[in-house]
């Protein structure tokens, strides 16, 4: 199943997008509907709130007053926490429920209005935010009905737009015709939808070819943080701490398009009893990688062990490698990327070698002749890396 978090500011033709997925084949799982179930006339939902708040909050049919809740519970935290207390439970209750019918083969598509807000997005494989200028915006709400005070205030109440694109891992503009949000929904099914579930179902990472040297991008540390989010939810108390390492941590350095992420574990069994977790997370492991390449003066192969997971979302190229606490590899992955944002002419001189290898290899159907030949630049700066460490008193981060 591959799950995907859809959401939006009010206004910004959220439904549109939930409308088309269907359309293809999606499951959507509307949140606002669900909440609005859960307190219907006949309720426990709605019993539970009419003994916490009274009859006040009730219309004259007997239904929940959501404008009148919405001013009891405005300026009340005590009161608007017992709320969400009644409803937010109910509500997960049943958008389980609604995902386990869905089936193991299905793309689900969660509409939450809130989810940034919220903080829901390690939740889901994917997140996709639709966006709108705000005029744009102000304009449907009003044509709906929204005094237009009003609609500014919401939107104004509502995440920023820097905040969704933290969040956003596909940003569909609905700024202009129907014809060309529907195309890109369509685009978005076809080349991500499909293909990541059916990754994630037969257990396929993706297949890594040769190295592809391009400028430093600003998206790396954004697309790092929300894999560092899903994988820390995802492993649990296995996972003593997960950080962003390789070239594409480095500021100002080109870089294979491939983000790579460390988990720190334990132990090499711990790495393996959180394999499947990790691959229905959408990170499947890569069977023929066990151990790093051994980096002189600590040759012992025990201290370069590891586990490798590989993304299976066509859209982004990133490894997790699962590496012991404490072990050669684990101190090597943190201390090199430390080391190169500090040293202007280190960072140089590996731009260089990059670029000259990638140019040399880049044709390869995998990476292991370009690995190989990294093999001399590391093993004369590891020594100087460690040098560096000595004399500033550098220590990985603390678990």
């Amino acid at each position: 199943m591959l799950r995907v978090g859809l959401t939006g500011g009010i206004g910004s033709g959220k439904s549109t997008v939930a409308d088309r997925l269907a359309e293809h084949g999606a499951r959507v799982i509307d949140a606002d509907r669900i909440s609005r179930e859960v307190v219907a006339v006949g309720t426990e939902g709605l019993a539970e709130i009419t003994a916490r708040f009274g009859s006040q909050v009730l219309d004259d049919h007997g239904a929940l007053d959501r404008a009148a809740m919405a001013r009891l519970v405005f300026a009340d935290e005590s009161a608007r926490s017992d709320l969400n207390g009644i409803v937010h439970p109910r509500v997960a209750a049943r958008t389980a429920e609604l995902m386990a019918e869905a089936g193991a083969d299905a793309i689900v598509v969660h509409d939450v209005p809130l989810l940034v807000e919220n903080g829901y997005q390690a939740d889901y494989h994917l997140v996709v935010v639709v966006d709108a200028p705000v005029e744009q915006r102000v304009r449907r709400l009003v044509e709906r009905g929204l005094p237009e005070e009003d609609a500014r205030a919401r939107i104004g109440a509502q995440a920023s737009e820097a905040q969704r694109r933290d969040a956003a891992d596909i940003w569909l503009d609905n700024g202009a015709e129907l014809d060309r949000i529907r195309s890109s929904v369509d685009e978005l099914w076809r080349e991500r939808l499909v293909p990541f579930e059916a990754n994630i179902r037969s257990r396929s990472p993706l297949p890594l070819t040769g190295p592809r040297i391009v400028d430093p991008d600003p998206e790396w540390p954004r697309r790092a943080s929300r894999l560092l989010a899903r994988i820390s939810k995802t492993a649990g108390d296995s996972a003593l701490r997960v950080d962003h390492v390789g070239s594409t941590s480095v500021p100002g350095l080109p870089a294979n398009d491939v983000i790579d992420l460390q988990l720190t574990v334990r132990s090499i069994a711990e790495a393996d009893a959180i394999a499947e977790p990790l691959a229905e997370a959408g990170m499947p492991v890569r069977p023929d990688a066990a151990a790093d390449d051994v980096q002189s003066p600590q040759p012992d192969p025990e201290q370069w062990r590891n586990r490798t997971h590989v993304s299976a979302d066509p859209g982004l190229r990133a490894k997790l490698h699962l590496r012991v606490a404490g072990a050669a590899n684990w101190r090597f992955a943190l201390l090199l990327p430390a080391w190169l944002r500090a040293d202007d002419g280190a960072r140089r001189e590996y731009a260089s070698l990059k670029r000259d290898l990638a140019a040399r290899f880049g044709s390869d159907s995998d990476t292991r002749r370009y690995v190989e030949a990294k093999r001399p630049w590391f093993e004369q700066a590891l020594p100087r890396a460690e040098r560096w460490a000595s004399e500033i008193g550098w220590q990985p981060p603390p678990l």
